[in-house]
């Protein structure tokens, strides 16, 4: 399962914790603008927006888990089991393959509202890119640093929310996790008098009271509380460096330990990774889960007018400062 913000600070922020219990060997990967893609529909685009992010490459393809191109539009596809659906394909010009769509978006998009409007009669298809890399059942969110768009493909179709908190994570649709918040309309950073009686005398006996009722498991709909509520609440100190590692407690405040997620067979779910992208500068942050050193790929330190892609193996290993 994961977890993605958008978070406007010094700069607009965007990346998300890739929580699962095996990893694909990603890579940060830069997509110059001039790498020819070949979409499903048929349209090629050979000269187009850069992009940076999280991906595999396989047979010289990104397959991206999020990026952000040199314009600071993003996207992230989580996970989205039972209730993705993905039409068969019949060839209409309208049709996106669900691997297709980081890509399709970042290469032609500078906004999210231009993105409502590339997808606005889009069809999400079902054509895998390959045996080894099967469709994943996912939806997406979508931000620039004015708004977020959260894109499901359900059974009744394709639906393009408005996303006003910057957050998205798992199950349920994204209505519901958005309904769900008025439930904890009560929590607050600050502790207030007591309501619950006006005889009986309750005492706060410690601080942090007025977030109690925070949901702290794992569930995507507890997490999606909790990004939300850690997001709208924390500070923002207008100085990037700051502000970056404000973003990584965010994301921590939902990361998963290893242990703590059964899923079968002595198979742990985890936070493989979290990502922060700085999408005004398109310099991508990221830290893994054996190594908690922060490391930076800069999309302006390469040459992005060529066809070729650029890839950077993660630093996986624990990096430890010693002071003595």
């Amino acid at each position: 399962m994961c977890t993605a913000i958008s978070f406007n600070a010094s700069h607009h922020f965007f990346g998300r914790n890739l929580d699962l219990d095996y990893t694909f060997n990603q890579e940060v990967v830069i997509t110059p603008k001039n790498y020819p893609f070949n979409f499903k529909n048929g349209q090629s685009i050979t000269q187009h927006y850069a992009m940076i992010g999280m991906a595999v490459i396989s047979n010289d393809y990104p397959l991206y888990f999020d990026a952000t191109n040199d314009q600071g539009l993003s996207v992230a596809g989580l996970n989205y089991p039972k209730n993705a659906y993905y039409a068969p394909s019949t060839n209409a010009p309208n049709e996106i393959a669900s691997f297709e769509l980081i890509p399709y978006l970042l290469t032609q998009c500078k906004t999210v509202e231009e993105v409502k409007t590339k997808l606005k009669n889009a069809i999400i298809t079902n054509q895998p890119f390959s045996p080894e890399f099967p469709n994943s059942p996912l939806h997406w969110m979508v931000s620039d640093k004015d708004s977020s768009l959260t894109i499901e493909s359900d059974k009744d179709g394709l639906h393009l929310y408005d996303n006003p908190v910057g957050v998205l994570t798992n199950n349920p649709p994204f209505p519901m996790q958005l309904f769900n918040l008025n439930n904890y309309r009560h929590l607050s950073p600050k502790t207030y008098d007591t309501l619950f009686s006006e005889t009986l005398h309750l005492d706060s006996y410690s601080n942090g009271m007025g977030g109690m009722g925070l949901p702290g498991d794992l569930s995507s709909m507890s997490r999606f509380v909790r990004a939300c509520y850690t997001k709208e609440t924390c500070l923002t100190f207008q100085c990037v460096p700051k502000d970056i590692n404000q973003f990584f407690h965010i994301l921590g405040s939902v990361e998963q330990t290893k242990g703590l997620c059964d899923v079968g067979e002595e198979h742990y779910e985890y936070t493989i990774y979290s990502s922060c992208c700085d999408t005004t500068t398109g310099s991508y942050y990221y830290k893994t889960y054996d190594n908690s050193q922060l490391n930076v790929v800069h999309l302006a330190n390469e040459s992005l007018d060529t066809q070729t892609l650029l890839s950077y193996p993660l630093v996986t290993e624990p990096a430890i400062h010693h002071i003595n």
